[in-house]
Formats: C-alpha cells, sequence, structure tokens
C-alpha cells in the first residue's frame, strides 16, 4: 500500500459551494481536519452566506448499513472566494462541483497547484481526464494525483427557506463503498489510499471499503446519476409536474425514487445499464456490475452505496427517506447535467466503438424536445476531455499510464 501519511496533518481543500462540497467541508471539520471551504464569486456571496460567522450545520438521518454518523456545527479554517488562497499548503483538494463547475474552478486551480497534492473529484464525471488535459495544455507539470469517484460520499441537500440559502447541509445517506481510480491508473493505488486522510470517506473506508476502478472512464460510467436520473426524471415527468396540482401533494416532497420508479422504468434502466456496459466492454475496461434484479427496486441500484448487495424496498413500500429529494422541474441537473455530460458521452463512445445506444439516445433526444435545446451540440464531446483523436490502443495507454500518444 502506498504510504500517504504526509497528508496527515495538512489542511483540506474543498471547492465548491453546492451540496457535495458543503457536506464534505462539515463532515471533514467535524472529523478534526482543518478545512478551507472556497465558492467562486458572484456566487459565493449567497453559498457561502453566513459559514464564516456561524460555521456550518451538519444533520440528517445519514442512513447507512453499519450507523456511522455525524452532527454539529461544522466550523472552517478558512472560507474564501480565492482558490490559489484555499488550495495553498493543502494536502488534499476536494473538487465537489457540477461538471458545469470543473472548468472555472481548474483554470483557478492549476496555477495553484503543488507538489505532493492529491485531488478528489466527487463524482469525477470525467473531470479528471478534463484537469489533466488542461494542466498539459496549460504546460503544469506540478507531481500531482487526479482522481475520482463514481458518486458522492451521500445523499445531501443544502437547505433553502424563502430562497435564501442557509449554513446548513442535510445528509441522508451515506456512502459504506465508493468505486474510484486516478488519472492515469498508475497512480490508483496512492489515490485510493489518500482517502484514508479524507473524514468524509470514515463510513466508506470503516464500512465495505472504497473499491479502485480499473480506470477514469470505469468511474465515470460506474456513475449511477445517469442510468437512475434520465429515465426516472423524462419517463415520470407527468407525475412530476402534477405532484402538487391534480394529485394534492405538497409538490416539494417529490422524489424520483418515491414516486415515479416502477417496474417499466426499471426495465428502461436496466436496458441503459446494458448498453453502458457494452461501451465498457468495446472499449477494454471495467463498469461496476450490477445483476438485473438489484434495478427492480424502490431505490433502484443507489441503495447499495449505503446499505448492502441485500438492500431493497419493494415497489409497494413507500420510501420516506427521499422525499423531499426532487427534482421538482426539467430543468434540473438530473437533466441539464446527466444529459449533456453522461448520456452524451455514451452516445459518443458508442459511435466510435461500434455499440448502438438506442435507449441512451431516446434519453437525449426527449430531453432535447422537452427543453427545446439540442442536447447534441450542447453536449461534452471526447475531444472536450482530451481522447477524441486517440485509437482503442491509445487510449487505454493514455488512461492506464498518461502516456498522450
Amino acid at each position: 500500500m502506498s504510504k500517504m501519511d504526509h497528508l496527515k496533518d495538512k489542511p483540506i481543500a474543498v471547492l465548491g459551494g453546492g451540496a457535495v462540497a458543503k457536506a464534505i467541508a462539515a463532515d471533514c471539520a467535524l472529523g478534526g481536519a482543518r478545512v478551507h471551504l472556497c465558492d467562486l464569486a458572484p456566487f459565493a456571496e449567497k453559498t457561502l452566506f453566513g459559514i464564516k460567522e456561524s460555521g456550518l450545520k451538519f444533520f440528517g438521518d445519514q442512513l447507512n448499513l453499519y450507523g456511522f454518523e455525524r452532527h454539529g456545527t461544522a466550523v472552517m479554517e478558512m472560507v474564501t472566494e480565492s482558490v490559489a488562497e484555499a488550495v495553498r499548503g493543502a494536502g488534499i483538494i476536494v473538487v465537489g462541483t457540477p461538471a458545469i463547475g470543473h472548468r472555472p474552478f481548474f483554470e483557478e486551480l492549476i496555477p495553484a497547484l503543488e507538489d505532493g497534492q492529491v485531488i478528489h473529484i466527487f463524482p469525477d464525471n470525467y473531470g479528471s481526464l478534463l484537469l489533466r488535459k488542461m494542466m498539459r495544455e496549460a504546460g503544469c507539470s506540478k507531481e500531482v494525483i487526479v482522481g475520482g469517484w463514481s458518486s458522492s460520499t451521500y445523499g445531501s441537500r443544502v437547505v433553502v427557506k424563502g430562497g435564501v440559502i442557509l449554513p446548513q447541509i442535510r445528509a441522508y445517506y451515506r456512502a459504506i463503498t465508493l468505486r474510484g481510480a486516478a488519472m492515469p491508473a498508475c497512480d490508483t493505488e496512492a489515490f485510493i489510499e489518500s482517502s484514508h486522510y479524507l473524514p468524509s470517506m470514515d463510513a466508506v473506508t470503516g464500512g465495505e471499503g472504497p473499491v479502485a476502478g480499473d480506470t477514469v472512464l470505469d468511474i465515470g460510467f460506474s456513475n449511477v446519476n445517469p442510468v437512475l436520473h434520465c429515465p426516472g426524471t423524462i419517463l415520470g415527468v407527468g407525475t412530476m409536474e402534477n405532484w402538487g396540482v391534480i394529485y394534492g401533494e405538497d409538490k416539494y416532497d417529490f422524489s424520483i425514487y418515491s414516486h415515479t420508479y416502477c417496474p417499466s422504468i426499471a426495465q428502461v434502466q436496466h436496458t441503459f445499464y446494458e448498453e453502458v456496459c457494452a461501451i465498457a466492454d468495446a472499449i477494454g475496461v471495467d463498469v461496476q456490475r450490477y445483476d438485473k434484479k438489484d434495478f427492480f427496486s424502490r431505490e433502484s441500484i443507489l441503495g447499495q452505496e449505503y446499505m448492502g448487495k441485500d438492500y431493497l424496498i419493494p415497489f409497494e413500500e413507500h420510501d420516506y427517506m427521499q422525499y423531499g429529494t426532487g427534482p421538482f422541474t426539467m430543468e434540473n441537473r438530473y437533466i441539464t447535467e446527466d444529459i449533456p455530460v453522461g448520456c452524451h458521452i455514451y452516445h459518443l463512445l458508442g459511435k466510435t466503438y461500434g455499440v448502438k445506444t438506442p435507449v441512451i439516445d431516446s434519453m437525449i433526444n426527449l430531453a432535447s424536445a422537452i427543453l427545446q435545446r439540442d442536447f447534441y451540440a450542447t453536449g461534452y464531446s471526447l475531444e472536450y476531455l482530451g481522447i477524441g483523436d486517440m485509437d482503442k490502443e491509445q487510449l487505454n495507454r493514455y488512461l492506464r499510464e498518461g502516456e498522450k500518444r
């Protein structure tokens, strides 16, 4: 196992001001780390409101198989709008933003990197590929480890009242296992070991443990968000848009997990997943494997992240824990991120490697029709990630060894 104990006494920099970043920052601070929390202007004025003055309240059920939880008001060592200030002297740098936030943060991060730092992207969403490409283009030769995870450590939501983002974060479950890898994969052993110095991973390292993915493409493919969010939201849009209208319920109690998932949607999700597996097989990389039966439950394959392989809520039962997790509109990252990033990358890789993706393509087509925009035109490209000019052999060598050619 690679020794990463140089990280032990260094602060942790967390970049982002949303639910993922705030949950990780609060959890790490409550776990004893010195935390530097950073979001970029002009968003920081709202997203970081009150945290410097009164701390960040971390609460929620935090459901997980082993009952691990933390609660309290976390005090940050630093709250800043400067990435350079946040990462100066840090050992671990956490990037906890949606994919749309990767590039602006990376532009600020690359000139500030220091030798020996480890970057963790939650979830990776191909961010590790983008960061390595941008580092190469910037001529950055700092000796850092770059890697990402298939998911966030939690299901978490910021608390918003009357349009005001409060300094509070709710975690309604905790992962007990996550899949991670470094870019390139020859750094994965050290990357996985470094997670022991990230208190937000304590439920994972003390639970079922982190799993080393084959490559960062494996990690992108193992992100459950597109396969769960896109069919659940698009095929359940009638329920979502009528919730609190003709159904007479509270609009903000809605959840695709609680209120739209059903056997027919589960079948679509499984077929979507089979297309992803076929792409992975064609490229020669791995992906997290599930049985078909795992999709046919109230939380589908999500529940395995925090309750293990045997966790299953039948469709006939309510899932109260997920109430209020949304989405409440189609203008939501379940569509506006998971279609142009997750689904579109699958579409392009399918075309490149001769794998038909009719279900994945149908998600792009329907989302484009509903939101009246062309997600084929605006989606991530392989060139954007720095892998558009590679054949299969070159791609695998790049993913595993970091060689461009």
